[in-house]
């Protein structure tokens, strides 16, 4: 169904059947906050009796513990009915295993592997944690093509550079996350690969022919959404071809194409309102009454809501409809099928064992990818020391531990004993990049260096592992070690 047309049902933009009560609910309904701390606060438990319906969990919400068991349940009895959101995508963004980091390995890997079976039990082990926890919504899998080897916020969080590869995982990793009950997000649409700019901070543009557009982002979106993923998430990029003005948050035009091309039928989700891209020019309030008339159904307004954001946001999306601006019927359409999905999969925390990695040491080094000096390094001999080189994660990843030194097996460049052969770790490794400088240095003093990349491959490195979760980096030290064959 295509987005509801301009102009109000009623005289003063409500349904004449449903009084001021009834709007208070469906505005609520559309609005997913975050909030700080492992504490559920008061206004939550308010926001909840006045209608909300989803709310979604953040590494800031992980307990001093490191886990998010307790905060769930008492959601789960505090907001009865409550759906539980999270971006767990495994890989180098994981919230359930923050701050520590996740057991799965991540999507650039599994699409390497390229086997579809091993993404679809990925996807299911991830499934059963978040089920274990009451989470019923998952925010992912990433479907975005991953075009543009410089992307800042995507990178390994897609399955790979190719439409027809990423289509199978998408649709794979979908199917493995619903299997367990817990709805999938497909994200972020029309697609984030090819950009420069990290939409967190500013406004990223896809300036591609309609057919490009066509045959290479929306490939995946329309595999997963053949698998029957619930909801889908939108970017907050300008796609020239859809619309030159406007994020697709924010454009009918986009979300016309999800309903009526692709033929989706579920939840539109924005991606965070907090987020640059959305809001810096306007301000969350009425970037999310321009989502809701552009076709957005549930607002995902970020890590910290709080009390006075949420009613301001509240306010303005009931003023809008008050005003006739935004049609009381789109509310209501959104608010409709934001309390369906809630009504099939938010549940209390649902017993089970505990689920370990999926995917050993072993079969997680095949994905790796080589260089000749790498080859010739790993036939060397003498002892094996790594040296791991700072580098900033985007937000979306925040600060969750990675590499080896995540493992606590790294040292300082000033600790690397004589004759040790090094391994010098970094990710997202441009060309100016300290991790380059450290390996030239470690190099002049007589050491053999390779230099690994954890992140996208920019080009420079000797060995490509495309990742830095725990399960990505063990896989690491065992290929350095010489304990398993890449």
């Amino acid at each position: 169904m295509s987005p509801a047309p301009d102009g109000p049902d009623g005289p003063d933009g409500r349904d004449e059947s449903d009084g001021r009560d009834g709007l208070a609910a469906d505005v609520a309904a559309t609005l997913q906050p975050g909030f700080s701390g492992s504490v559920v606060p008061a206004w939550l438990e308010r926001a909840h009796a006045g209608g909300l319906v989803s709310v979604c969990l953040y590494g800031d919400n992980v307990d001093a513990g490191g886990g998010l068991a307790t905060l769930c349940a008492d959601l789960h009895s505090r907001l009865p009915g409550v759906l539980l959101a999270t971006d767990e995508e495994g890989g180098d963004v994981t919230r359930i295993h923050y701050p520590a980091g996740s057991t799965a390995p991540g999507n650039a890997v599994l699409g390497r592997l390229d086997d579809a079976d091993l993404t679809r039990a990925v996807a299911a082990s991830i499934g059963s944690e978040l089920a274990a926890l009451g989470i019923g919504l998952d925010l992912a899998p990433s479907v975005d093509v991953n075009s543009s080897p410089g992307n800042p916020v995507i990178g390994v969080r897609s399955f790979g550079a190719d439409p027809a590869l990423v289509a199978r995982h998408s649709s794979a990793f979908v199917e493995g996350l619903q299997s367990t009950g817990v709805a999938a997000c497909a994200k972020h649409f029309p697609g984030h690969g090819d950009t420069v700019v990290d939409s967190h901070h500013g406004l990223p543009r896809v300036d591609v022919p309609r057919d490009v557009l066509r045959e290479r982002e929306l490939e995946p979106f329309r595999a997963a959404v053949a698998a029957g993923v619930r909801t889908v998430m939108t970017s907050h990029v300008i796609v020239s071809a859809l619309d030159a003005e406007r994020p697709a948050t924010f454009s009918p035009s986009a979300i016309r194409l999800l309903r009526d091309e692709l033929g989706f039928e579920g939840v539109v989700v924005s991606d965070a309102l907090d987020m640059a891209g959305a809001s810096a020019e306007t301000g969350i309030p009425e970037a999310a009454v321009r989502a809701l008339l552009a076709g957005v159904d549930l607002l995902c307004l970020g890590s910290n809501t709080g009390e006075l954001r949420w009613a301001a946001i509240h306010d303005a999306v009931t003023d809008a409809v008050r005003s006739g601006r935004l049609p009381r019927r789109r509310v209501a359409e959104a608010a409709a099928r934001v309390r369906a999905l809630a009504a099939d999969v938010a549940c209390p925390p649902v017993p089970s064992p505990p689920v370990g990695p999926v995917l050993d040491t072993a079969v997680i080094a095949r994905a790796f990818r080589l260089s000749d000096r790498a080859v010739r390094w790993l036939a060397g001999d003498g002892p094996v020391t790594v040296v791991q080189v700072g580098s900033v994660a985007n937000l979306a990843v925040g600060d969750v531990s990675w590499g080896p030194a995540g493992l606590g097996e790294a040292v300082s460049e000033d600790a690397v004993p004589d004759g040790a052969r090094v391994a010098v770790v970094g990710r997202a490794l441009g060309p100016d990049h300290p991790a380059h400088a450290t390996a030239d240095r470690l190099r002049a003093a007589g050491h053999e260096v390779v230099l690994v990349e954890c992140g996208w491959p920019r080009g420079g490195a000797d060995l490509e592992v495309f990742g830095g979760s725990p399960a990505v980096s063990r896989a690491l030290l065992a290929v350095l070690r010489g304990e398993v064959a890449p």
